[in-house]
């Protein structure tokens, strides 16, 4: 790619305009960081393309966990990605899964700081795209800018690219990292990181994390009309499949029979949907399993006064035509809707698979049926505790028979907002002039509990500026050249990622 077709016309966020007001932000600026900033930033300006291309070529490489596809690929693109941004130490770890990738840069700097890549993408069906998904094409989309469309564009692989493109303008630019790097890469984030904790289990793994002052996934955290988003936690996730069949049962076919035998044998799919329904309760919303709600520790008067002020900041219009909803549940307000959004577990129904599901109608009767579910989790439910109540949920309601095969999960992720990771993080985009709301808690999951969960016990949460959109859904994209003034490019998104080393490094 021509690098000039990326050069941003707009003031920049973030590299020589935000040196000058590094000295509004006490204790962080310095005549020398000052001078490493800008030098960093000309080096990042002269990589762009090389920047764009990595991105590019890491989306056209996937590693789909759900089907095993090119696993082997995965860890060794991710080891180079590594080894190419200076990372010493490189190695592949056993999970018992789908392996992690573990690498070490040591600057010889006092602190230590954590990273978490995800190198695995979700599915994707080419069909329902406008470009091929796999093509990493550089498309402009109106209103947004130039952006690259492909699956893994912005969950994860742009954020984390614009972190490692951080990385190679130290390098390039012969600055010193103010801070030494442990990055940990996960193959499995996409089934919900069924082996993830093994990895962190590895005993070298381990005695460098607890090194760490923190740990942040890269993410492209900004919405349209500028504002960023500082996560202190995210729900935990359960995938599970729900599965009714003769076998188990006892009753109904050993095999798919002629529908007109539904008279005189019992069905294994009907019997499925009646074990669902007693999942939820009348509104068809609320969780029903017995003693699923014992565990969530109610929202404090603080989170909620952050989540008024996030109500405030943010736009209702933009996150209704984002979902394609005209109302929430209930008809309730905006911040009513954010605040159930934060604190609501939920039991939700992913698909439905049972028969014959091609075009037309096929006379059967199925001798099997099977749900994919997912459970959302809070502060303090735990992954086992809320699968052990949804079986004797099952179990007590006559369905001992229907079965319930855990795929993968964690629990919810908590980081204090007084930790020097998120001062941190304030201080970045305060200096970048980036407005930012506290998100009490994101309603989508990642593994941090691995990190601030036992034995580690550290902050963590997402950080990044910059867009992107369609995760898991056709078109995904992550902005490279904005055409939205207020929204970060490439560049800045890169920049942010340089400053929050120094910020780390900076704070007590």
């Amino acid at each position: 790619m021509d690098e000039q077709s990326f050069t941003t016309s707009r003031r920049a966020l973030l590299g020589g305009a935000a040196v000058g007001a590094a000295a509004m932000v006490p204790g962080v600026a310095s005549a020398a960081r000052s001078g490493d900033i800008a030098a960093i930033r000309r080096a990042v300006d002269a990589g762009l393309g090389a920047s764009v291309q990595r991105i590019q070529d890491w989306i056209r490489s996937p590693t789909i966990a759900a089907e095993r596809h090119r696993i082997d690929e995965g860890v060794a693109h991710m080891s180079k990605l590594a080894r190419d941004a200076g990372f010493q130490k490189v190695r592949a770890v056993p999970t018992g899964g789908v392996p992690a990738v573990f690498a070490t840069l040591d600057a010889g700097a006092p602190k230590w700081m954590g990273i978490y890549f995800m190198y695995d993408v979700k599915q994707f069906d080419p069909a329902e795209w406008s470009v091929p998904p796999l093509e990493a094409r550089i498309v402009d989309r109106p209103g947004v800018g130039k952006v690259v469309m492909g699956r893994g564009a912005v969950n994860q692989k742009g954020p984390e690219g614009a972190f490692l493109a951080a990385l190679h303008a130290f390098k390039a630019s012969g600055r010193k990292l103010p801070v030494n790097i442990a990055l940990i890469a996960e193959g499995e984030e996409e089934i919900a990181s069924p082996n993830f904790l093994n990895a962190i289990r590895d005993p070298e793994v381990l005695a460098t994390m607890k090194r760490c002052v923190g740990v942040i996934i890269p993410s492209a955290g900004q919405a349209p009309n500028g504002n960023a988003t500082i996560t202190l936690g995210a729900k935990g996730a359960v995938e599970m499949e729900i599965v009714s069949s003769s076998k188990s049962w006892g009753r109904g076919p050993a095999k798919d029979i002629h529908s007109s035998q539904f008279a005189r044998v019992d069905s294994p799919a009907w019997r499925l949907v009646q074990a669902l329904g007693t999942l939820m309760g009348p509104d068809g919303h609320t969780p029903a399993v017995e003693g699923f709600f014992e565990h969530v520790r109610p929202l404090t008067a603080r989170q909620k006064a952050l989540i008024a002020e996030g109500a405030r900041k943010g736009s209702e219009a933009d996150a209704k035509k984002a979902l394609g909803v005209q109302r929430w549940i209930k008809d309730e307000t905006w911040e009513q809707s954010l605040e159930r959004l934060a604190s609501q577990p939920t039991i939700n129904i992913q698909g439905l698979v049972s028969g014959y599901t091609g075009q037309g109608g096929k006379t059967i009767l199925p001798h099997r049926a099977v749900a994919k579910v997912e459970m959302r989790l809070v502060p303090d439910m735990t992954r086992d505790d809320s699968v052990a109540k949804l079986k004797a949920h099952l179990a007590k309601r006559g369905f001992p028979d229907v079965e319930v095969n855990v795929t993968g999960g964690y629990g919810p992720t908590q980081t204090p907002e007084n930790s020097a990771l998120i001062k941190a993080q304030q201080a970045v985009l305060t200096r970048a002039g980036v407005p930012y709301a506290l998100n009490v808690r994101s309603a989508g999951s990642w593994p941090g509990v691995v990190f601030t969960g036992d034995p580690l016990r550290l902050p963590a949460g997402q950080f990044g500026i910059g867009m992107g959109g369609g995760a898991h859904a056709p078109d995904e994209y992550f902005v490279i050249e904005s055409s939205n003034p207020k929204v970060a490019g490439l560049v800045e998104q890169t920049m942010a990622y340089a400053d929050l080393l120094y910020e780390i490094a900076a704070q007590a």
